[in-house]
C-alpha cells in the first residue's frame, strides 16, 4: 500500500473534544472520524485493525466449537416483549415504528432474538449443547457517549450465545469460554487484563464475569486484593467487615436541633459516624414503590447492591412526599416508629451488626440513642444484606489484606444466564425421557472497537500508538526520504517488492515528505517495524532498521533486508499465538 494513495490524514493538532489517550491518538492517526456523537466511521488503517482482531476472535470462538451466524440488527420489538425486557430497559433501548406503525428497535443485545432463532431449529438434547456467535452493529442509545471509542452509541460487538441441557454443561462450558477470552486478549496485545466478578444487571443471570482493560481512564472501577485472589467490579465488590456487637442499652430520644446529615449529628452529640445509622431513600423507577435503606453513617450505599436485594431493575432517589407518606421524616428518619403506607426496608449488614447507634426519631430535631436493630426491629418485615460499598483499603476477603481500588475498561464480559430467556421465549428441549425442558443459557460479548481503543491506552508512547504485531495495520513501514534522488525510489520499491513477496504486509511512504513529517506520520500510525531508505543509506548500499517501541537503529544491507525482516515479523507474531 501506498501512503499517496491511502485514504486518512494525520493531524498534527489535538481534536478539542478528545480527551483520553486513545481517542487522541485515533483521530490524530486516520483510523476513525466522527459522524454523530458517538458515532464514528472507520477509515482504512482503523479498519485493518478491526479486521485482525475480529479474525482472532473467529479463531478462538470455533476454537470452543462455535458456529458462526448473523441476525439483524433493527428487530421487533415483540421479541423484547416476550422477554419482558422492552418495558423494564431504559431509554437507551432505541424504539422506533416503522411504516407500517409496528414497534420495532434497534438491538443493543441479541438474546431475544437468538433465543427466538434456537428454538425453531434446536429442539432435542442430543442437539445440545451447541454455541452460535455472531460479529455485528450493535446500537446504544447512550446520553453521554464519550473517549472516542471506549463509550459510543453505535458499536461493533462479538456476542456468543451457548444452550445446554443443565446447569453442570454450562459451567463447563463457562469455563472453557473463559479461558477463550483470556487467550483472546493476550493475543491482540492486551496483557492488562483481569477477570473480575461482576454485576450481571439487566442481562440476567447470577454469574458473570467482565474482562477489565487496566487503566485511568476506564470508567469502572475495581478492587482486588495485594495478591490478586480477590477481583470485583465495584458494583458487587464486598470485603471482610467486622462489626463488633457491645451490650445494648436502653434507646434514648434526644433533641438534635437543624441536624440532618451525619456529619451534624456526629458533632452534636460528639460520637464518631460509625457509631450513626443513616437512611437513604429510593423508589422503584417502573412503580414508584419506596425503599428505605438502613446503613451505618460511615459507609455508602451501593446501589447496585441495593437494586438486587430490591429486585428492582431501576432505582431512582426518592422525593419528601414519597418519605413522608410512609411516616418517616427527611433528615430524622429511620425505620422505627414507621407509620404510613408500606416501605421496602433494607438493612446493611453494617447497621445490623453493629450496635447502640444514633438513627432518626421520625420527628423533626430528635434522634434516638442506642438503636438495636435486632432488638429494636422485632416483628418489622426488612431485609438484612450486604448493601454497602466498598473502600479502597478495605480488608480483603480470606486474606484481610487492605483492598486496592483500580480503574478499568470492560472489554469483555460473561455471564451464565441459566433460564431467564428460555423459559419466557419457550426455547425448550426435550429430554432422553421425552420431557420438555428449557434450555440452559450462557453468552458472551466482546467489544471490537473498545479492544482497539483499549490497546492504545495499554500501549503508546507520547507520538502515538505501539500497536502489537498481531493487529497492526501493517507490519512494516518502508520510508523513502528523498525518492527522486540517488536511485532511493526504485531501491525502496524493490525492497517492498521483495517483502510483499515474502507474504508481508507494507505501508510504503512514497510521498516525498521531509523527514520530519514522514517520521511523525509513522509514529502515529505505530506499525511494529520500520525501514528507512535515504540518499545517506543508498551509497552504502543500506536501508536503515528501528522498531516503534525504541528509538535506537541499526543498518541492514538492501540484499539482505527483506529476509532479516521477514524472520522478525514471525518472530513477534509467534509470541501472540497461544
Amino acid at each position: 500500500m501506498k501512503m499517496s494513495k491511502m485514504a486518512g490524514r494525520r493531524l498534527r493538532e489535538v481534536p478539542k473534544d478528545a480527551k483520553t489517550v486513545s481517542h487522541q491518538f485515533l483521530m490524530r492517526g486516520g483510523y476513525i472520524r466522527p459522524v454523530s456523537a458517538g458515532i464514528y466511521s472507520l477509515l482504512p488503517a482503523g479498519k485493518r485493525i478491526v479486521a485482525k482482531i475480529e479474525k482472532i476472535i473467529r479463531e478462538e470462538m470455533d476454537r470452543i466449537d462455535g458456529q458462526e451466524i448473523l441476525m439483524p440488527v433493527a428487530l421487533p420489538a415483540a421479541l423484547w416483549q416476550e422477554s419482558g425486557r422492552y418495558e423494564s430497559v431504559g431509554a437507551e433501548l432505541l424504539r422506533f415504528s416503522d411504516r407500517n406503525d409496528k414497534p420495532m428497535l434497534l438491538a443493543m443485545t441479541h438474546e431475544e432474538c437468538v433465543t427466538a432463532l434456537i428454538r425453531t431449529e434446536v429442539n432435542s438434547y442430543k442437539q445440545l449443547p451447541v454455541m452460535v456467535y455472531q460479529i455485528q452493529t450493535k446500537y446504544r442509545d447512550e446520553a453521554r457517549p464519550r473517549a472516542g471509542l471506549i463509550r459510543t452509541r453505535e458499536f461493533t460487538m462479538k456476542d456468543a450465545y451457548s444452550f445446554h441441557t443443565d446447569q453442570a454443561d454450562l459451567e463447563a462450558y463457562y469455563v472453557r469460554a473463559h479461558e477463550a477470552y483470556e487467550r483472546i486478549f493476550r493475543r491482540i496485545g492486551l496483557d492488562n487484563v483481569l477477570s473480575i466478578e461482576s454485576n450481571s444487571g439487566m442481562m440476567g443471570g447470577k454469574i458473570s464475569h467482565e474482562f477489565m482493560a487496566i487503566s485511568e481512564c476506564g470508567e469502572d472501577t475495581i478492587f482486588v486484593s495485594p495478591d490478586r485472589k480477590y477481583r470485583a467490579n465495584r458494583e458487587i465488590a464486598v470485603a471482610d467487615w467486622k462489626f463488633v456487637k457491645e451490650e445494648p442499652r436502653e434507646l434514648e430520644k434526644v433533641a438534635t436541633p437543624d441536624c440532618k446529615t451525619i456529619e451534624e449529628v456526629a458533632n452534636f452529640l460528639n460520637v464518631k459516624a460509625e457509631n450513626t445509622g443513616k437512611a437513604v431513600f429510593y423508589q422503584d423507577a417502573r412503580t414508584g414503590e419506596l425503599i428505605f435503606a438502613l446503613i451505618r453513617g460511615d459507609f455508602e450505599v451501593n446501589e447496585s447492591k441495593l437494586a438486587n436485594a430490591a429486585l428492582v431493575p431501576e432505582l431512582k432517589f426518592a422525593d419528601d412526599e414519597a418519605i413522608l407518606a410512609a411516616g418517616a421524616v427527611p433528615g430524622f428518619a429511620s425505620p422505627l416508629n414507621l407509620k404510613g403506607k408500606k416501605a421496602k426496608i433494607i438493612i446493611d449488614r453494617s447497621a445490623f451488626e453493629s450496635s447502640n447507634l444514633v438513627v432518626g426519631a421520625n420527628e423533626p430535631g430528635y434522634h434516638y440513642l442506642n438503636f438495636n436493630a435486632e432488638r429494636d426491629l422485632a416483628g418489622v418485615d426488612c431485609i438484612v444484606t450486604d448493601i454497602a460499598t466498598v473502600r479502597e483499603g478495605d480488608p480483603a476477603p480470606g486474606s484481610g489484606e487492605p483492598l486496592q481500588m483500580l480503574r478499568g475498561i470492560e472489554v469483555g464480559n460473561i455471564f451464565q444466564l441459566g433460564t431467564k430467556y428460555s423459559e419466557s421465549m419457550n426455547c425448550n428441549y426435550l429430554d432422553k425421557d421425552g420431557k420438555s425442558r428449557p434450555m440452559i443459557m450462557g453468552c458472551y460479548g466482546i467489544g471490537v472497537g473498545r479492544a482497539m481503543a483499549s490497546v492504545i491506552e495499554f500501549s503508546h508512547d507520547d507520538y502515538g500508538p505501539v500497536w502489537p504485531m498481531s493487529i497492526a495495520p501493517w507490519q512494516v513501514q518502508v520510508c523513502a526520504i528523498d525518492p527522486h534522488k540517488a536511485g532511493v525510489g526504485e531501491a525502496a520499491e524493490k525492497l517492498v517488492a521483495e517483502l510483499e513477496a515474502l507474504g508481508i504486509e507494507v505501508l510504503y511512504d512514497d510521498r516525498g515528505e521531509k523527514a520530519g513529517s514522514m517520521f511523525s506520520d509513522a509514529d502515529l500510525l505505530g506499525i511494529p517495524l520500520r525501514l528507512v531508505v535515504s540518499p545517506k543509506t543508498i551509497t552504502e548500499n543500506e536501508a536503515e532498521f528501528r522498531t516503534r517501541a525504541c528509538r535506537d537503529s541499526v543498518r541492514f544491507k538492501l540484499d539482505e533486508a527483506a529476509g532479516i525482516i521477514a524472520g522478525k515479523v514471525a518472530e513477534e507474531l509467534a509470541r501472540f499465538e497461544f
